[in-house]
Formats: C-alpha cells, sequence, structure tokens
C-alpha cells in the first residue's frame, strides 16, 4: 500500500472515525457501544493492517500492534474525570518510556527505525549498515533522536491529560460524556499529531544527516551514485583501502578523503528527502 494512501486512512480510521461514532452514533447505538466502537475502530485498523495488509513484523509495527492492544484494553477500563484522563494520555507515557528511555541504552529504538526505513536487502547491505551505525557521530545522533521523540510525547501527554481533565466532566457511560469525548478528540488529534510529527521528522532527518555526513560525495559521472546503497558501497570500498594499507590502519578523514565528502547543503537535501520518504511525501 502507498505510503500517502496509508497515511490517509490512519487520519480518516484513527483520528475522524472515533469523533464521528460518538457524536453521531450515540444514539442510535446506545452510549456504552458507541464509546466502545470509537476506542476500538482504530484499533481493528491496526491489527488489520499489521497482521493481514502490510504484515511485516518489525520494531516499528511490532509496538504499534503492542500500542494498538493496550488501547483497545484501556478501553474496557470504565473511568472518567481525572483516571479517564490518565487513560486517555497512557500511550504517550509508553511513547516517552520506549524511546526516551531508549537513549540511554547501547542501541536506541531509533536504529530499529533507521534499519527499517532503509531495509537493506541483503546480508552485505546489512552488515554494511550496522558498520555505519555504529560509528560515533551515528549512535550519538540516534539518541538525541530518540530523547526528541519521547519527551516531545511526554509533553504531548501532559497536554492532553489536562486537555482531557478540564473538559471530559460529565459522568461515564452517559450521551455527556461520549459527547465531551468527541470534542476532546476532535482537538487533540490536530493540536497534538502536528507537534508530533514535526518532532519525528526532525528527529529522522538527525539520523539521516548524521549518516550521510560519513558518505562520500556523487560521481557525476555515474547517474546512479547519489543512490544511498551506492554511496555506502563506495564508503565500504575506502575503508578496505585502508584497512590494507602498509602503514596498518589510519583514520578515513584524511585529507583527500575530506575532499571527497558530501557537502553540508547535499547532506541536509539528502537528510530531509529520506526523512519525506518516511511519510510517502516524495
Amino acid at each position: 500500500m502507498p505510503k500517502t494512501v496509508k497515511l490517509t486512512l490512519d487520519i480518516l480510521i484513527g483520528a475522524v472515525a472515533p469523533v464521528l461514532i460518538l457524536k453521531y452514533g450515540t444514539a442510535p447505538l446506545g452510549t456504552l457501544t458507541a464509546y466502545l466502537t470509537a476506542a476500538l475502530v482504530p484499533v481493528a485498523w491496526v491489527l488489520l493492517d499489521l497482521l493481514v495488509i502490510s504484515r511485516r513484523f518489525n520494531f516499528i509495527t511490532t509496538y504499534g500492534g503492542a500500542s494498538a492492544i493496550m488501547r483497545g484494553a484501556l478501553a474496557f477500563w470504565y473511568v472518567d474525570g481525572a483516571l479517564f484522563a490518565f487513560k486517555d494520555s497512557a500511550s504517550y507515557l509508553l511513547a516517552f518510556l520506549v524511546f526516551g528511555l531508549s537513549a540511554f541504552s547501547v542501541r536506541p529504538v531509533t536504529r530499529s527505525i533507521a534499519l527499517q526505513g532503509l531495509d537493506p536487502d541483503t546480508p552485505d547491505r546489512e552488515a554494511q549498515m550496522h558498520r555505519l551505525l555504529d560509528e560515533p557521530s551515528v549512535g550519538q545522533a540516534m539518541r538525541r533522536a530518540a530523547l526528541l521523540i519521547g519527551f516531545t510525547n511526554l509533553a504531548a501527554g501532559v497536554v492532553n491529560f489536562i486537555i482531557n481533565y478540564r473538559m471530559v466532566l460529565a459522568p461515564f457511560n452517559t450521551p455527556a460524556f461520549n459527547d465531551q469525548v468527541a470534542n476532546v478528540n476532535a482537538i487533540t488529534r490536530i493540536v497534538l499529531v502536528l507537534p508530533d510529527m514535526l518532532a519525528l521528522f526532525y528527529a529522522f532527518s538527525l539520523m539521516y544527516k548524521a549518516m550521510y555526513a560519513l558518505l562520500p560525495a556523487s560521481e557525476n559521472a555515474d547517474p546512479d551514485a547519489g543512490e544511498f546503497w551506492t554511496l555506502l558501497a563506495r564508503r565500504e570500498d575506502a575503508m578496505a583501502l585502508v584497512r590494507t594499507d602498509e602503514h596498518g590502519t589510519r583514520p578515513v578523514a584524511d585529507d583527500s578523503a575530506r575532499e571527497a565528502m558530501l557537502s553540508d547543503s547535499d547532506v541536509g537535501q539528502r537528510a530531509a528527502k529520506q526523512a519525506r520518504g518516511e511519510f510517502g511525501l516524495n
């Protein structure tokens, strides 16, 4: 499924559908049935995509599936007031724990995201990717990206809790409660999603900038030389020459290597293009 179509369906089913169900389905379906339907439709869509449509099992899809299952289970926790505000913010807390805490580990989860985004399709390319990701500058960028995503979700969770606590005042299992939840969702699905998307885009750009900064410049004579895997293979060739140098191992970034590296502007352009590709915008 094209990424643009997938993103559109995610918005329609994950954000628009629950609001419409709560607003216009409470009377015909009943208060509790409408509430559960609105909560479970997005969960069903995530699981359908994971198990039937894409059928890709990796960190990103596993995390999305686990988060959806958690939201589905919490839908049956019938609470209101502060507890409901906390329940509605639980997914943000989970994201903070997964991303924020992993930033202090040897391999943050953003490393898995980068691997899955670039999708090495051979064992050689996977080995090349791991060597690139093991570079200190790339590892630092991965940790910074994980912190950015984690703390953005923490801030969004705090805002989400406050909005729910102040706006969802009716008792659970009443038409007024469903209507207030719909009003909150109509706000938070826009107000909180946009900063999250911007943070993700910046985090992806940060990771890809660190990777492209270690790749050699394109050779204009080769029309395919600007492709990521071609540049990475040329980096591997250069590193092999360094390892076999008669004087022993020396830093790759000697004077000749620095002259052949991608320029800062080229690094930024390639990183931004790669990040846009994650959202299906290229």
